[in-house]
């Protein structure tokens, strides 16, 4: 009779239901631990279901992190970097069809009988005198305290040695929109207060045409209110910026963030107005040695009128002389001519 084998005392060690597959992924995970060197909170995270072993989420100590930019944030209403917000940004346009006469600098847009550049000297000089019987308009002596250096000038209408700087340049803002602009809408921009500052002539024809991104006030403090204004006569005439130019208004003005978007009065005083005004008789002139006379010329030589106190060199007009880079053109000067000096004071094209 064959011999019966006894599988009671094997019961709890079968393998039936898949009891061994259990058993083993138990050992498997205890020994991972002990290898690993994971902690009772790690080990205890790991459960068996249905076979399968469930990994629970790490916690976020061991959890990597990756680095995401703060969110920009938007300026504070009423700011300059609110205002400039609003610029669009573009390329820029090319310069084709520009010229400065297009924008009648020196206009009287306001009809106070003064002409714009002597308008913004009764504004931005102190000190001032005025010439007698020029109806209160024509400054021929001040004291300038110019905001782009920091320095102090005596301002004396020969030499001239300030300059009325358009703080968008023209030729920017041609480039930027102002080339779709009327006649009026160029004649106000040139003209208009808001655009326009006394300034050391050799710091305007520093920065000729450029932008934020190209030239900046040397005094670092005046930075700010600078930037702040060309934002200011842009949003004012809708016209936009290039990227570089944004980009550098924008790093200006994160050093003043609470720099307000520009609003100041900056409208001329009246005729005959300004800071500590006198009026006096026009200085006199020292006598200017005239040539001996010349023969009398035919009556068919050509243009009689050319008549120039700089010898050979000739302007047909300011804009040649500016084109050559002359201007202003002074008594004593190469090119300058009496269809130059409009008002006679000895210094054309100023």
């Amino acid at each position: 009779m064959p011999e019966k084998r006894s599988t009671g005392a094997k019961v709890g060690l079968g393998c039936g239901g898949g009891g061994c597959l259990t058993i083993a992924v138990i050992i498997i995970a205890a020994f991972i631990s002990v290898v690993v060197g994971g902690t009772p909170e790690e080990t205890a995270a790991e459960t068996v279901s249905g076979g399968q072993a469930t990994t629970a989420p790490a916690s976020p100590e061991s959890t990597p992190t990756t680095a995401v930019p703060a969110p920009t944030t938007a300026a504070d209403p009423g700011t300059a970097l609110a205002m400039l917000a609003d610029l669009e940004t573009k390329g820029r346009a090319p310069k084709t069809g520009y010229d400065a006469d297009l924008f009648r600098w020196r206009a009287d847009v306001d009809h106070n009988g003064c002409d714009t550049r002597n308008d913004v000297l009764r504004r931005d000089l102190t000190d001032i005198t005025l010439k007698q019987g020029s109806n209160g308009c024509a400054v021929i002596a001040g004291r300038l305290d110019d905001p782009y250096l920091g320095e102090t000038y005596a301002f004396d209408r020969d030499p001239n040695n300030i300059d009325i700087d358009h703080v968008v340049a023209r030729s920017n803002a041609w480039q930027t929109g102002a080339q779709g602009f009327d006649e009026t809408e160029l004649e106000e921009f040139g003209n208009d207060p808001l655009n326009l500052l006394a300034v050391s002539s050799t710091l305007n024809r520093q920065k000729g045409d450029g932008d934020a991104a190209t030239w900046l006030p040397p005094q670092k403090s005046f930075r700010c209110e600078y930037v702040s204004r060309q934002i200011a006569v842009k949003h004012k005439y809708g016209l936009w910026v290039v990227r570089a130019e944004r980009d550098a208004m924008t790093r200006v003005l994160e050093s003043c963030e609470d720099e307000p978007a520009f609003t100041e009065d900056v409208s001329w005083p009246a005729a005959g107005d300004g800071d500590n005004v006198k009026v006096e008789s026009t200085p006199t002139k020292k006598p200017v040695e005239k040539p001996a006379p010349a023969p009398e010329k035919p009556a068919d030589e050509p243009e009689p009128k050319r008549e120039s106190s700089g010898g050979s060199v000739y302007y047909k007009n300011c804009t040649a002389a500016r084109a050559a880079g002359a201007a202003p053109v002074r008594v004593g000067d190469p090119g300058y001519g009496r269809h130059l000096d409009r008002d006679g004071d000895g210094v054309g094209c100023e």
